[in-house]
């Protein structure tokens, strides 16, 4: 009988935890904050190992607020690296202020807020979370109308170190913000615009002129920019993505330097009206990394770009979207692998 218990005591003490640190690994962290109300052992066992607190998840729950700054307190987070409060609910200005005035430590090391969809937050709230986080490097606050240039301020005062930046929906920032983000963050690889409609050309001619850097360039439905601003692109040698969705201005000759951009993989010309094969087809020649392609709605290319892409990219190319081209002949799928043996999406759009 005592061998039985001894057994099953070195079961419990040695295997246990190893297989529990293997699988503890691979659950997302509301299963593992689940586990820790199984039993006071299992409690031990998972705070012990640092590396799986580093990342707080209370995205589309209620109540985030108080549940952020409770989760601060706690010993297990007070190395926290990431937090994405992604839809929350119940997240105010006030709550970033507590954390600023009774959290900061906790999370002095902070690599990645997300703040998506937390509309109660306003350039208050930012100025105070950013002002106890300089090692932020992701920073996401999509959909907010609250937020202006001076809670950009905030940031590139506070936040040195920012790499990838989402503005998408902040309707209230203007060319100031671009500015300041273009003198603070030459470094910065990935910037989202999509839909700041308050943006001219001004401000973003000063993040093509000091971003080199930029791999990725989300300019989706924004209608405002001229052509000469779009052949600034060229200056991006290390651009992968580029979303020009909605682009009315960009003509063929802003496509000519954008073709200069080599490293594209993903390009999205839907509804930019006024391109035709010309600078499709310098894409093609230009671009021949290209994975993704959509002119969805150009009614000004034909067959002729299509040939051209076949020839130079048909070995990349995996998703192409020529829906609403009504100058492209209509192809069955198995027509359109004999051009592109790699095609896996045929439509980005529905």
């Amino acid at each position: 009988m005592d061998g039985e218990e001894t057994e099953e005591v070195s079961w419990s003490r040695e295997t246990v935890p190893k297989v529990l640190r293997i699988v503890s690994t691979r659950l997302p962290q509301r299963d593992l904050v689940s586990l820790l109300l199984v039993s006071q052992w299992i409690y031990r066992t998972l705070v012990s190992y640092p590396s799986l607190w580093l990342a707080i998840d209370f995205r589309e729950m209620n109540n985030a607020g108080n549940r952020l700054i409770l989760a601060l307190s706690l010993p297990r987070y007070q190395h926290v690296k990431q937090i994405n409060l992604e839809f929350a609910q119940d997240i105010e200005d006030k709550h970033l202020e507590l954390v600023n005035s009774k959290c900061s430590d906790a999370i002095q090391n902070l690599e990645s807020l997300n703040l998506n969809g937390c509309q109660k937050i306003s350039d208050k709230g930012i100025e105070a979370i950013t002002s106890v986080c300089p090692k932020l490097k992701v920073f996401s606050i999509y959909w907010n109308v609250r937020v202006t240039d001076s809670g950009i301020r905030s940031l590139v005062k506070n936040c040195r170190h920012v790499i990838d930046l989402n503005l998408s929906g902040c309707k209230n920032i203007s060319d100031k913000s671009l500015q300041l983000i273009a003198g603070q963050y030459p470094q910065i690889e990935f910037l989202n615009l999509t839909r700041c409609v308050k943006l001219t050309d001004h401000g973003l001619q000063q993040i093509l002129l000091n971003c080199s850097a930029l791999q990725n360039l989300n300019l989706y439905a924004l209608s405002s920019f001229s052509d000469e601003t779009y052949k600034s692109i060229s200056l991006l040698s290390h651009l992968k993505y580029l979303d020009l969705c909605g682009a009315q201005s960009l003509s063929d000759e802003g496509l000519y330097s954008i073709a200069k951009c080599h490293s594209l993989v993903s390009l999205n010309l839907t509804w930019c009206t006024r391109v035709t094969d010309a600078g499709v087809i310098a894409i093609a020649e230009g671009c021949t990394s290209l994975e993704l392609l959509s002119l969805f709605g150009i009614v000004g290319v034909t067959d002729k770009c299509l040939e051209a892409l076949s020839r130079s990219c048909s070995d990349k190319l995996t998703t192409l979207d020529v829906n609403g081209c009504i100058g492209i002949k209509k192809r069955s799928r198995e027509d359109l692998l004999q051009l592109f043996p790699h095609l896996k999406c045929f439509k980005v759009h529905s």
